[in-house]
């Protein structure tokens, strides 16, 4: 379907009109922890990262993912990326 808000660039080989895909689009709080933790530096990065995977969050974080997996928004390959970018 068309978009008017999608962004047109073109290809400087071919010449040709390519259509940018916009991001999936996040609610508001989700837009301000992503602009807040990009604004982050990397040792606020590291210590927020600490504080979120202690041993008592480690469950919340894997009842979260297996609520994800049970609604069809992951598959078991997304999950066990996510585990082993999170060292679980």
């Amino acid at each position: 379907m068309w978009n008017p808000f999608n962004k047109k660039k073109k290809n400087p080989i071919t010449g040709e009109v390519e259509i940018e895909e916009s991001a999936p689009k996040m609610g508001m709080l989700q837009s301000l922890a992503m602009k807040r933790l990009a604004k982050m530096s990397p040792q606020e990065r590291n210590k927020m990262m600490q504080e979120a995977l202690k041993p008592e969050n480690r469950g919340k974080i894997m009842d979260m993912m297996n609520a994800m997996k049970a609604s069809g928004q992951v598959n078991d390959a997304q999950i066990e990326q996510a585990k082993k970018m999170l060292g679980l």
